[in-house]
């Protein structure tokens, strides 16, 4: 493998102990120590593995503590959060867009992402120990699904993305790795970014193909998360046709942008209306996936301490009738000065979790239909964009009254609304990548008037290397064939 974590952590998933998920609802095994060779021959033993796969995505590097929290990254880097002097400094270096090989505070996706890809090829090596049959395809295509997630979140962070230059698709992408072996540490970055999303696509239309549960509580691949997230994988390499065709698809098997009633509680409760995918989460695991963005949130209110809060300008796109203002965002005086935190992901009013002890959604419909909505306007297709983004936006604003946009005004709501839903939610930063613009922010400080000390950084080219992260030097001892990114 290709960095120093899987070279050390992987060691450990040579027993069955190790590979003993944390979920919340599966049952207890023994932690007896069995050789993989042995245990990998029952269908509850593949079960187990799927589910470690599955448990790994919310570690270190994706969703779990505060530095290089995948939730918070992508928008700490952009126009969607500001700098609170009140806080403790966390990310600051992300913020500041300070990247380089030996600093971690963006880096931690590498090596977790490919644990969970590693995780992902153990049932993978043993499969043909099953027999034929549902069982194994279904396997196959979770183990598939998990890999291909794990590889897009790398190759869109650590490479150019296809749509975001002319020469994307012929540049340097990085290692896919299909095969199960954590003490490989030779592999090279010999595939180009296309060469990457075309493993990822293939190993999703494998998996969509083939899976066949759809688990009650999303913690779980089903065809209509695999068919979303394919929406997502070809809105990043720029087949529109592709992205409709996918999205409609899962639209068709869950439609539910998530009702106004619900909404709330998607994010403080265990609701999962419009959620496509989400990683589990308990009071036994206390993955604190808010603690990136405040401390002190409570359901009845809370003396919030936060790191980063929203400026005055995104605030104010909220409208007094939009439910994800008072959702995503509270505004309360900490220490005697108001701020507009966020508290989407800090804390759980139905699961007797503790503070930002919450589960990461990670993928939900109202993305899909962004993501056909922005294909639609692309092919040409505005009846169908204008169409399912009134049904998004019915869904979020009291007593919306449905409009038809055209041109230009279109393409602005478009946009518009894709920041509004996800914001605070890994998307804005790779908006602006995806799309070769240039990162401006406002100028603006953390006071709710837009006042108060502004970020040293205001703008970010197009052409700037810093969009593609830099690989981890960590990763480069171990293996020095492995190339780092251009500019560090």
């Amino acid at each position: 493998m290709n960095n120093k974590i899987l070279k050390l952590a992987l060691l450990s998933a040579f027993t069955i102990g190790m590979l003993t998920s944390c979920e919340r609802e599966l049952n207890e095994v023994s932690y007896t120590q069995i050789p993989l060779d042995e245990a990998m021959k029952t269908e509850s033993n593949f079960t187990q593995s799927i589910n470690g796969a599955y448990t790994a995505i919310k570690g270190s590097g994706y969703f779990s503590t505060d530095t290089g929290n995948q939730i918070i990254v992508p928008d700490l880097t952009t126009d969607n959060l500001i700098y609170n002097p009140q806080g403790r400094s966390s990310n600051f270096s992300a913020y500041n867009w300070s990247f380089s090989p030996s600093n971690g505070s963006v880096t931690g996706l590498f090596g977790q992402a490919y644990f969970v890809i590693s995780r992902a090829n153990l049932p993978l090596k043993y499969l043909d120990n099953l027999p034929a049959g549902s069982f194994k395809n279904n396997i196959e295509a979770h183990a598939r699904a998990i890999r291909a997630a794990a590889h897009f979140d790398l190759v869109r962070a650590y490479c150019k993305i296809p749509t975001q230059s002319n020469d994307a698709n012929s540049s340097m992408g990085l290692a896919y790795v299909a095969e199960f072996d954590p003490t490989n540490n030779t592999g090279t970055r010999n595939l180009t970014v296309a060469q990457v999303y075309d493993n990822i696509v293939a190993d999703l239309n494998f998996a969509v193909n083939n899976i066949t549960d759809a688990p009650a509580d999303k913690s779980k691949f089903s065809k209509a998360a695999i068919y979303g997230l394919l929406s997502r994988v070809y809105l990043y390499k720029g087949d529109y046709t592709n992205v409709i065709t996918a999205g409609n698809s899962s639209i068709a098997l869950s439609p539910s942008v998530g009702s106004m009633a619900n909404f709330k509680n998607i994010w403080h409760s265990n609701n999962a209306d419009g959620v496509l995918l989400k990683i589990l989460n308990s009071t036994q695991e206390n993955v604190t996936v808010g603690v990136a963005y405040q401390q002190g949130a409570t359901v009845a209110g809370g003396n919030i301490r936060s790191e980063y809060v929203v400026p005055m300008s995104l605030y104010s796109l909220y409208t007094a009738t939009d439910v994800r203002k008072s959702t995503y965002i509270r505004r309360t005086p900490y220490q005697g000065l108001e701020r507009n935190h966020i508290i989407k992901w800090a804390f759980n009013s139905g699961g007797g979790t503790p503070l930002n002890v919450v589960e990461a959604k990670y993928l939900r419909t109202a993305e899909v239909y962004l993501n056909v909505i922005e294909a639609a306007f692309k092919t040409n297709n505005e009846t169908l964009a204008n169409t399912l983004l009134n049904t998004l936006k019915s869904q979020r604003y009291d007593g919306y009254v449905p409009v038809v946009l055209t041109g230009t005004a279109l393409w602005n709501e478009i946009m518009l609304q894709r920041r509004l839903e996800l914001a605070f939610e890994n998307d804005r930063y790779y908006t602006f990548k995806r799309q070769g613009l240039n990162m401006q922010r406002t100028g603006e400080g953390p006071n709710v008037d837009g006042t108060g000390t502004s970020s040293v950084v205001q703008s970010i080219a197009p052409n700037d290397h810093r969009w593609q992260w830099p690989i981890p030097i960590g990763a480069v001892n171990i293996n020095p064939a492995l190339q780092q990114n251009p500019g560090y």
